[in-house]
């Protein structure tokens, strides 16, 4: 299994702000949390992980997929932009 960066959307370390609260149900964002969630099989991606013993952990791809979605939802199509 891969190594990745744990991530916790309750989290309040740097940011006052509850993510899990402010994924409303019946919004856009909170579809493509739970598309990514619970119906998406990311474990293609884990594939290419080679981290399990050596290395820095990485970015879970669930989260790198929901930023992009969300991103590219709103006409941002930069790396950079999304940055």
């Amino acid at each position: 299994m891969p190594n990745f960066i744990p991530y916790d959307y309750n989290q309040s370390t740097m940011v006052v702000i509850n993510f899990e609260d402010q994924l409303q149900p019946g919004t856009f964002e909170h579809a493509i949390n739970y598309l990514v969630e619970n119906k998406l099989d990311l474990s293609v991606c884990f594939s290419a992980y080679n981290n399990e013993d050596n290395g820095r952990p990485a970015y879970n791809p669930a989260i790198l997929l929901k930023i992009i979605l969300f991103s590219y939802s709103k006409g941002i199509t930069s790396s950079r932009e999304i940055e």
